[in-house]
């Protein structure tokens, strides 16, 4: 599922943000990235660890957090693994 219109407006006003930080930014271009996408599209690794760090961060707004939470939840989830 792509971003949706929320996080995406949140996103960009992220973006626009001269106070964002380059960590918060990143994590808002991958987000905008996915928007309007289908399900195959899906933050990397990078942005992820990002959004996590942004997630924790106690000076995070709740509109960065909004943004991180929505970059995560379209994150690579790892293959299950085979029990043998």
């Amino acid at each position: 599922m792509g971003t949706s219109k929320k996080d995406a407006s949140l996103a960009g006003k992220q973006l626009a943000d001269k106070k964002s930080t380059k960590a918060e930014k990143s994590v808002a271009a991958s987000d905008l990235s996915q928007a309007n996408r289908s399900r195959s599209a899906s933050t990397g690794k990078k942005d992820a660890s990002l959004a996590s760090k942004q997630l924790t961060d106690k000076n995070s707004t709740k509109a960065e957090k909004s943004v991180a939470a929505s970059d995560l939840s379209q994150s690579k989830k790892p293959a299950a693994k085979k029990k043998r």
